[in-house]
């Protein structure tokens, strides 16, 4: 593992004021605001309602990708944006968790920066700067003593494309044959399906049977994690989709990725995680509410 170092400088890590100019503009700040509204668009939709030259728009758009606030993803022929909260939830841990992050959560919500329910394209996408190596980001991806630290689950599986993954959490296991591995490219790409909501686990993490019942419908979404090199960081992109509309999934990850890639993050940097990983009486709340 590396030192830690500062959180929000770096070769491929925006520093502060980078992400604090690239807000200052009102025009990429309407340009975030649209994709709050309806993320993963391309350039053109992007330039729809704005008066000026696609030129222009795609100046702003690089700067929000240099400060790290847009994240995009090729899908065949198409770039797609997404808001990528990253950026605000780092100055979030170094300016607001020592007062009431709870207060600053209820009055910026980052799920609603990060869903999108429109079919078809990636419902969630988070990008994150590590400072590690692809091979260690690898080994806290997949090795039980590292996830169970930042994340409280582990995996069983040989991690090969097309086996079964067991999980455990809160000391439940949960085994379905669909939950497979779905790519395995070490220290590149890695890729599976996502778990089962069972009775047991629905009601350990206090669940109400109605949303139990509406979980266990829903068709299997999965997600899938991007590695690569930047300087001496690694670019981590987690990449959940294939919900569907109207998903009850969707509101719980999307609440739940940032502080696992937030604890996976402070875990590699510094050797220690502050986030218990376990879901808070406010997370399932706030999926009780969503979901309802």
């Amino acid at each position: 593992m590396q030192p830690n170092g500062c959180l929000l400088l770096g070769m491929a890590e925006p520093a502060a004021h980078d992400v604090f100019k690239a807000l200052a503009d009102p025009t990429r700040r309407r340009l975030l605001d649209n994709l709050n509204a309806n993320d993963g668009q391309t350039l053109q939709q992007l330039c729809e309602g704005l008066a000026m030259a696609r030129q222009s728009v795609s100046k702003h758009l690089a700067v929000l990708e240099d400060a790290q606030l847009v994240a995009t993803v090729r899908r065949g022929r198409e770039k797609l944006h997404y808001l990528n909260a990253a950026p605000i939830n780092a100055i979030a841990d170094r300016w607001i968790t020592k007062y009431n992050r709870e207060r600053a959560t209820a009055l910026a919500d980052l799920k609603n920066a990060l869903e999108s329910t429109t079919m078809g394209k990636p419902s969630f996408v988070y990008t994150t700067y590590i400072h590690t190596t692809p091979e260690e980001l690898w080994v806290a991806l997949t090795d039980p003593a590292f996830t169970s630290r930042y994340w409280g689950a582990t995996f069983t599986t040989d991690w090969k494309p097309g086996s079964t993954m067991a999980w455990t959490y809160a000391g439940i296991t949960i085994e379905d044959p669909e939950q497979v591995v779905l790519e395995s490219d070490p220290f590149t790409r890695l890729s599976y399906t996502w778990q089962s909501t069972t009775d047991e686990f629905g009601k350990a993490v206090g669940f109400s049977d109605d949303l139990i019942a509406k979980l266990q419908s829903e068709r299997r979404s999965k997600v899938a994690f991007e590695i690569e090199p930047a300087g001496d960081q690694v670019k981590l992109t987690v990449i959940h989709d294939d919900f569907d509309e109207d998903s009850a999934t969707l509101p719980n990850v999307s609440g739940g990725w940032p502080m696992v890639l937030s604890a996976l993050k402070t875990l590699l940097e510094t050797g220690t995680t502050e986030l218990a990983m376990d879901l808070s009486r406010a997370q399932r709340e706030r999926a009780v509410a969503d979901a309802s």
